[in-house]
């Protein structure tokens, strides 16, 4: 059993002994919580957006949460089985004061999490959300009097409202992807994506759709994380069909990952560097990824005369960044798009959208547009310290090692080597640091790692 407290949001599994996992308990207190700070900030705005994915859990929790919103006198508007940007993009639109989603993203089935969102649909600040987990563990909330109960309404039509605001975009050009007849599949892992994908390529023009593990039941078919371990089922699907592409997302539909026509992974690194690319070359700007993301997206940036930001992991992060430095798109390196013309969020409906056009418009095949972009392979790592080891200042110490080298030290420590970089940082929960590193091949990118690691073992055994 488990359960994380973090300023973005409540997360673990279901069953077990309150305080121990997500237990109906541990849901209407944070619950509570969350909806007491919302009315201290937002006193006029006594309204809540709420959705969420198919995992098994879902509706269960969805009823908790809302009787205990209503139950604080917020007025709840339910958008039912729904997508993570979806209610991102809903809670402005109605101007609510916040916005939970219920879904534990890529963790498997067990799982589910409060999501929190402020009165713009974007994740709160860690200072907000320090100060939730505060009303929460003083349990500082009052229920209201039967007569000022907030009311409750469901709203099923936001995946189309959203859909809608995608296909106003610019630089979605549906008549092209509609004249390329491109044959699709796709991969939901039986979530809402099973859902929402199939509305939007329909609306893109797109009619050869073969849909795979797309009942949103909640029972997902494979891990949910996109990761090519895990994408067994579309790969041997399209190895035996002909197809020019295939679409992956997560439970959520926040991450977004590609197939080429063989069957083999675009690379989920590089969703956002073909998006990144046709946003580029269509509109001058900056770009923003965390600094654990591939070098590729600063290539491809400043080939188009931009400027490439990194940010600390985290969306929230990347968000910030990506408004001071007025950044035209963004995301994560793990398949999550962030286009700010449509809003701040990790949005895989838009991130298809921009892609297939950029496809359309570039008159290739996929695998042929991926080999256009700088090849960089990621190695990741961890090394597990004893308790006692002062983790900071191992990384102290790794800084003054490569103090000639550029070091980024926002969030642990990233040192650039030429077009390879080493990123450290380490766990908030447990005596590890974590070590991802880039190079040109797996073999550098590992072979850099097992460098870092070297140190990080000389130094601790010299303290």
């Amino acid at each position: 059993m488990t359960l994380i407290k973090s300023i973005s949001g409540i997360r673990g599994t279901i069953g077990g002994k309150a305080g121990e996992a997500l237990t109906p308990l541990d849901v209407v207190k944070f619950t509570a919580a969350f909806g007491t700070w919302l009315k201290r900030k937002n006193p006029e705005t006594l309204k809540i957006v709420v959705g969420r994915d198919a995992r098994l859990s879902g509706d269960m929790v969805s009823k908790l949460v809302t009787g205990t919103l209503q139950s604080l006198g917020l007025s709840v508007i339910d958008l039912g089985l729904s997508t993570t940007p979806t209610v991102e993009m809903a809670v402005p639109a109605e101007k609510a004061a916040g916005g939970i989603i219920l879904t534990a993203s890529h963790n498997p089935i067990q799982w589910n999490a409060l999501k929190l969102l402020n009165a713009t649909g974007e994740f709160i600040s860690g200072n907000d959300g320090e100060e939730m987990l505060q009303i929460a563990e003083n349990e500082d909330f009052d229920f209201v009097d039967v007569k000022k109960l907030g009311t409750y309404i469901q709203d099923n039509t936001w995946l189309q409202k959203h859909i809608d605001l995608i296909l106003a975009l610019p630089l979605v050009d549906v008549e092209a992807i509609k004249n390329k007849d491109f044959k699709v599949i796709i991969d939901a892992v039986n979530s809402s994506g099973g859902i929402a994908l199939p509305m939007l390529l329909e609306a893109l023009g797109v009619t050869q759709i073969t849909k795979l593990h797309c009942e949103p039941t909640g029972y997902f078919a494979h891990n949910p994380e996109p990761l090519p371990e895990n994408l067994t089922d579309i790969t041997n699907a399209m190895e035996k069909g002909k197809f020019d592409l295939g679409i992956v997302v997560d439970p959520d539909v926040d991450r977004l990952c590609f197939m080429c026509e063989d069957g083999s992974p675009f690379g989920e690194e590089y969703t956002l560097v073909a998006v990144a690319d046709y946003i580029l070359q269509n509109k001058k700007g900056n770009s923003v990824s965390n600094l654990s993301s591939t070098r590729a997206l600063r290539d491809v940036t400043e080939k188009a005369g931009g400027k490439y930001y990194a940010s600390a992991v985290g969306e929230v992060n990347v968000v910030t960044l990506m408004k001071s430095s007025k950044a035209v798109i963004g995301g994560e390196g793990n398949g999550g798009i962030i286009y700010p013309e449509l809003h701040y969020g990790r949005d895989a409906l838009v991130g298809i959208a921009l892609f297939l056009t950029h496809l359309a418009k570039a008159g290739k095949r996929i695998s042929v547009l991926r080999k256009g972009y700088p090849e960089y392979y990621i190695s990741k790592n961890k090394i597990e310290l004893t308790p006692e080891i002062d983790v900071d200042g191992v990384l102290e110490a790794i800084k003054k090692k490569y103090s000639k080298n550029p070091i980024n030290d926002i969030d642990g420590v990233k040192i650039e080597f030429d077009k390879e970089w080493v990123h450290l940082r380490k766990s908030n929960t447990e005596p590890i640091i974590r070590i991802y590193s880039e190079s040109d091949s797996i073999t550098k990118a590992a072979n850099l790692a097992k460098k870092l690691i070297s140190d990080i073992k000389e130094i601790v055994a010299s303290i």
